[in-house]
């Protein structure tokens, strides 16, 4: 199947224009957020590693939790209404960190991240249902990988102007910043008809009762081993990616703000970019290694190795004496990491029928969030008994052994069984 380029795509679909500058925009203000939030916190908590571990569980645990809900409306409802629905709600949600002004007001900032993480796991499970019609066939991988390394570019430029702003102007204008962000993705969304956003609107009358496709959503997820094979997979990477949060605020905020007397904010800020700017560059190469993959039939061993090695080299990064030699091993894992995200979740897409996509991907996605804030959390209680190297250690072995779940699975499911897009040609 030929596969539009990244500029095809862009120049050639308006709606999916759209969808893609509606993530920019929020995701930009996102991350301004997040760098301010995570410095009130330590701000107002005297620098509390068990304070950050509960931000990070609010803002990734009511995620996790309501998204295969969420999968379900979008394949039930408008994905459109419920997307713009999701931003206004986010706008308002926002302004509500300005009151975070002491420890005692502290309790504002979780509140917000969980309001802010239970919209958004209904505006992610609509764009991410979304995408696939969108895009169309021919142009699926480059959307995905648009889709995904847009948002790390964001990650890596919001990072970095949001921790400058947090250090030299002030946390406020990054949560206005972010509050208006939502605001502008709503419209971006207005402007795609609704027919763009779903094969076939069923009528009243065919539509299933809500309990019987969130259980059909559930039942593919047993049934299929290949879909059972990359939730699992994702599940047990996450036992150890959901440790960077932590990782970044500790070994950024403490850590080399001690040591080389970086700003925190700031120190913190900078892994967020490496770490965007590298899957970011991951993601766009993504579609040409691909294509050297899909041909050869490598593509398998490459989403094993490179889960492994990827750890391997961020457990690496912990060893450093410099904040620059510890970015440096975080921007090469995170590329590696975002090629394989890439070729792993446009081969997900192709295979799931448009009827249950949603619900297949919330589940996928519910899943590894979840594991996601029990590591988080985890790991920030974990600094009370250990050091941040310690930990940045053990978070990159843990996720390696995502590569090692996927070689041992691969045993009981032959190459053929995973479908023919695994020889996707471009």
């Amino acid at each position: 199947m030929a596969s539009l380029s990244y500029a095809q795509l862009i120049r050639g679909n308006r709606n999916f224009r759209n969808l893609l500058w509606g993530q920019l925009i929020s995701e930009l203000g996102n991350w301004f957020n997040f760098i301010a939030a995570l410095g009130v916190i330590r701000a107002v908590s005297g620098a509390s590693a068990e304070a950050a571990g509960i931000f990070i569980l609010c803002r990734t645990l009511p995620f996790s939790l309501l998204i295969p809900f969420a999968g379900t409306l979008v394949d039930r409802f408008s994905r459109r209404k419920i997307m713009i629905y999701s931003d206004l709600a986010r706008v308002l949600v926002a302004l509500i960190f300005l009151l975070v002004t002491s420890r005692e007001k502290l309790w504002l900032a979780f509140l917000a991240t969980a309001l802010l993480s239970f919209f958004g796991a209904f505006f992610e499970a609509g764009k991410n249902a979304a995408t696939a019609n969108i895009a169309g066939s021919d142009g699926l991988f480059s959307a995905t990988a648009l889709m995904f390394s847009s948002r790390f570019l964001l990650m890596a430029i919001g990072a970095g102007l949001g921790g400058w702003a947090s250090a030299y102007v002030g946390y406020e204008i990054a949560f206005v910043i972010n509050a208006a962000s939502f605001l502008v993705s709503a419209f971006t969304i207005w402007l795609i008809p609704e027919e763009a956003v779903r094969e076939t609107a069923k009528s009243p009358s065919e539509i299933e009762s809500f309990t019987t496709q969130l259980a059909e959503g559930w039942k593919y997820f047993w049934r299929d081993p290949f879909v059972f094979t990359i939730v699992m997979m994702n599940i047990v990477w996450a036992t150890g990616g959901g440790a960077i949060n932590i990782v970044f605020e500790r070994m950024g905020g403490v850590a080399f703000a001690n040591l080389e007397s970086w700003k925190p904010d700031l120190a913190v800020a900078l892994l967020w970019v490496a770490s965007g700017a590298g899957l970011f560059i991951g993601m766009m190469l993504a579609r040409r290694v691909e294509m050297l993959l899909a041909p050869r039939k490598w593509t398998i061993q490459f989403i094993g190795w490179s889960l492994i090695i990827h750890g391997i080299l961020f457990s690496i990064g912990g060893l450093m004496p410099t904040l620059y030699g510890f970015i440096f091993f975080v921007f090469i894992s995170r590329a590696l990491i975002g090629i394989e995200y890439a070729i792993q979740d446009t081969w997900l897409q192709r295979v799931l029928p448009d009827r249950i996509r949603g619900r297949i991907l919330t589940i996928d996605r519910g899943a590894e969030i979840t594991m996601f804030s029990v590591s988080g959390y985890f790991a920030g209680l974990s600094q009370n008994y250990i050091s941040p190297t310690s930990l940045t250690i053990a978070a990159g072995i843990l996720s390696a052994t995502s590569g090692v779940f996927w070689f041992v699975s691969q045993r009981k499911i032959s190459e053929a069984s995973m479908g023919a897009e695994s020889q996707r040609e471009n």
